[in-house]
């Protein structure tokens, strides 16, 4: 029976896996120790979320199973759950985590609360956002991230490529070329270069002209170029923050020769609001109608929406005092500035409020003068009003008058 090569060369252990070098040094410590905790690995496909639980599933000393959230039953979870009973502790790798629904999580909890089962979650989604946070509450979450494009050249160098065919030769820079087109996903690059050397004859000298015969997406800009299709996508961003139309338009074609519409449509919307934002601020819904025509319409007829939204930004006037609002707080937020909510904003009828709310519609202008950041942050300015278009500058007389009218004495 045939073993893809992506099967075969799948790392053994710890010092086999490239990149996450942080996430590596924390999970041998685990399994070093013998105190494995349950966790969630989430993160882009063919990054190796699979081959860390595996991993730690051959060397942590628990019997361990396997269960896909999307495809298995509460009947077959049972079963595992059953061997508890027998060995007392049990390792799970659970697949596609952010599908399991909540009778399978009900079951699955008080055993994992417990300890009697250490669970490890996969999934590609963003836990925080796709899982129940009953789960999260008592898991540990570590995000794996893309190996950069000279871990994964190294990597594919070291694969015995003589396993196919007698004599075969890849040139460095096929490997550079599959590095680079893979972006960031090793088991993409593998299969890459195994359909390379199973389509080769022997003694052949693999090279960029045979690579593209073999691989047909080779002639896509993510391989022709020197440029990793991310650097692209940065490129096309800074050329519309920059207002330089043909740039932009250059940037698109490519990344519309790429193929990845999901991913370019997810950049473009992102521009919208960091760039343009509160300068033009039907920008945003402009955008969203010209992306959902292009992922309706999918190639090559997208290129039209996206050419005309493309051309429109770059012209459109430009802000990002609103980027720079939201970064700021977030700043203050990851920097650990969370305190106690005002009592006289927390909606519990138990709770013991020193103060009463003020309905902001009973008061003159519909602004009630009370406190409603902590009292740590009381005084804390954010957003910064940029006066760059006539919108701006109606937004930013509208807060200034507001400012104003609080700071009023009475």
């Amino acid at each position: 029976m045939y073993q893809p090569l992506a099967d075969l060369v799948r790392p053994k252990n710890f010092n086999e896996v490239i990149g996450n070098e942080r996430l590596i040094d924390i999970l041998k410590k685990l399994v070093d120790s013998n105190q494995m905790i349950s966790l969630i690995l989430y993160g882009p496909t063919g990054v190796g979320k699979t081959t860390l639980a595996n991993i730690i599933a051959d060397h942590f000393p628990l019997n361990h199973f396997k269960f896909n959230a999307s495809t298995d039953s509460k009947a077959v979870l049972k079963q595992i759950i059953s061997t508890v009973k027998m060995y007392n502790n049990v390792l799970l790798i659970i697949d596609e985590i952010h599908r399991m629904n909540r009778d399978i999580q009900d079951y699955l909890l008080p055993y994992v609360e417990k300890g009697n089962i250490i669970m490890i979650g996969l999934t590609t989604e963003n836990p925080y956002i796709s899982v129940n946070p009953a789960v999260r509450s008592r898991v540990s979450i570590f995000k794996v991230i893309r190996p950069g494009g000279l871990q994964i050249e190294s990597f594919l160098k070291k694969i015995d490529i003589g396993l196919f065919k007698k004599g075969l030769t890849v040139l460095d820079e096929v490997y550079n070329k599959i590095s680079i087109a893979c972006n960031g996903e090793v088991r993409t690059a593998v299969n890459m270069l195994e359909l390379l050397a199973i389509t080769a004859n022997e003694n052949e000298v693999i090279n960029i002209e045979s690579m593209e015969k073999s691989l047909p997406e080779a002639s896509k800009s993510t391989f022709k170029t020197g440029d990793n299709y991310y650097d692209i996508l940065s490129a096309f961003h800074k050329s519309v923050r920059g207002s330089n139309v043909n740039a932009a338009l250059h940037y698109l074609s490519r990344l519309l020769a790429a193929g990845d519409l999901a991913s370019l449509v997810r950049r473009i919307r992102a521009i919208v609001y960091e760039d343009i934002g509160l300068a033009n601020s039907m920008m945003g819904v402009k955008v969203d109608a010209a992306c959902n025509t292009a992922l309706k319409v999918g190639l090559p007829e997208a290129r039209n929406a996206l050419g005309a939204i493309t051309i429109e930004m770059c012209i459109s006037p430009k802000s990002n005092s609103a980027h720079i609002a939201i970064d700021k707080a977030l700043a203050d937020v990851n920097s650990g500035l969370t305190y106690q909510v005002p009592s006289h904003l927390i909606n519990n009828p138990t709770y013991d409020n020193k103060k009463a709310y003020k309905y902001a519609h009973d008061y003159e202008k519909h602004i009630a003068k009370q406190q409603y950041l902590p009292d740590k942050l009381k005084g804390t300015k954010y957003y910064k009003p940029q006066r760059h278009t006539k919108l701006e500058n109606i937004f930013a007389d509208e807060y200034e008058k507001i400012e104003k009218f609080l700071n009023r004495k009475d």
